[in-house]
């Protein structure tokens, strides 16, 4: 039963957000895309501290060893993304941070970059699942829920940058659901090996936390602040709020049923 639920949340959380990420950018104004973030950004804080940091503190044999396992996961994503693993970026320009579609296409070589970079990304984000899984359900549909949410923003992104980068509308929407299939491998892999190697599930749940926390404060909250008037700050904090009460919601409704 585990792994049926480890299927369908990587299912959703990989190919369902690309199809949704590929609708919203061929249809969505930009203007909506500072909302989805703020969403996001709520539903990452909600899922790591609400959820996945008392978790894995409680499984933890040590707070110490925790602690260090959480810093040690905010400067490895630190690295790779230094490394260009997980922003879309080449030497001399950065199109995950330009406005898409804004200069001419690139031959391709960003659309590479975000290959590489999800697929890997997509990947753990299916180990990770696996974990909270193997934790409990409720944890496990809490992570998803917060993964899904972060995942269709930055899909939307990429799927535009994919354009940007000379690909066709269907070409990108076919390697992005190839890449998003990397987290259902990821999901089975995680399973397969998390189940016979139960004392992994804390530290995992750790670099889960790291993971979520890093993405959000390092990646997506500077983004927010580039509309600093009020209107769009209080839009931000409400949306923000709400993303948070989602995961608190979500994980009361699992609670009950478990």
């Amino acid at each position: 039963m585990t792994l049926v639920w480890i299927t369908a949340a990587t299912v959703a959380g990989g190919v369902l957000s690309v199809v949704a990420a590929a609708a919203l950018a061929l249809s969505a104004r930009v203007s909506w895309i500072p909302v989805l973030i703020s969403y996001a950004v709520g539903t990452l804080l909600g899922a790591v501290f609400l959820e996945l940091l008392p978790q894995a503190f409680e499984r933890a044999d040590s707070l110490e060893s925790m602690a260090l396992t959480i810093l040690g996961g905010i400067l490895l994503f630190f690295v790779l993304e230094k490394l260009v693993l997980w922003r879309h970026c080449h030497v001399e320009q950065c199109e995950a941070h330009d406005p898409p579609l804004a200069a001419h296409h690139d031959h391709g070589r960003s659309g590479m970059m975000i290959m590489i970079g999800d697929t890997f990304h997509n990947f753990v984000d299916g180990v990770l699942i696996a974990a909270a899984f193997l934790a409990s359900n409720e944890l496990g549909i809490v992570t998803a829920v917060a993964i899904i949410a972060h995942e269709v923003p930055q899909e939307v992104g990429d799927f535009l940058i994919l354009l940007h980068s000379g690909y066709s509308k269907t070409r990108a929407l076919l390697l992005n659901v190839l890449s998003s299939a990397a987290m259902v491998l990821g999901g089975a892999l995680g399973y397969l090996g998390l189940q016979n190697v139960q004392h992994w599930i804390p530290p995992l749940l750790g670099l889960a936390a790291a993971s979520m926390l890093y993405v959000s404060v390092a990646d997506l909250i500077p983004g927010l602040h580039k509309r600093p008037e009020l209107q769009a700050t209080l839009q931000q904090v409400v949306l923000i709020l709400l993303g948070v009460a989602t995961i608190w919601l979500v994980g009361e409704l699992t609670h009950q049923h478990t």
